[in-house]
C-alpha cells in the first residue's frame, strides 16, 4: 500500500534544516511564523538570550476580521509595530518551513509596510 508523506512531518525537517543556519541576536533578532488551519502566529525571537520580545496572532481582537490573508497581513503589521516599539527595525525572516506564498508571504508583507527590515 503507498502512502502520502505526512506534509507536517516533512516542514517540521525543512524547518529543523533552516534553523541549524540562522538564528535571532539582540541587534537581529529572528521573526518567527507559525501557522495552523484557523490562526497564524508571528514571534520575534532573541535566540542568544532564549526570549520573546514581541508576538502577535489572529487571536487578538484587532487582527480578525477579513479574508485569512487579510488577517495574516495584520499580525505581520502588528508584530512589526510592537518590535519597533522596543528599537528593533531589522530581522531575520524564519518561515518555519512553509512555502513562501499565501499568508505567510502576507505575513511577511505587512511587516515590511510597517517597518521591519529583512
Amino acid at each position: 500500500m503507498i502512502t502520502k508523506p505526512d506534509k507536517n512531518k516533512t516542514r517540521q525537517k525543512r524547518h529543523a534544516r533552516v534553523r541549524g543556519k540562522i538564528s535571532g541576536t539582540a541587534q537581529r533578532p529572528r521573526l518567527s511564523v507559525f501557522r495552523s488551519n484557523s490562526n497564524i502566529y508571528a514571534q520575534v525571537i532573541d535566540d542568544v538570550a532564549g526570549v520573546t520580545l514581541a508576538s502577535a496572532s489572529t487571536l487578538e481582537k484587532e487582527n480578525q476580521g477579513g479574508t485569512k490573508s487579510e488577517q495574516a497581513s495584520k499580525v505581520g503589521q502588528s508584530v512589526a509595530k510592537l518590535a519597533i516599539a522596543k528599537k528593533i527595525t531589522e530581522v531575520v525572516f524564519d518561515r518555519s518551513g512553509y512555502l513562501y506564498h499565501g499568508r505567510v508571504r502576507s505575513l511577511a508583507d505587512g511587516a515590511r509596510e510597517a517597518g521591519l527590515k529583512f
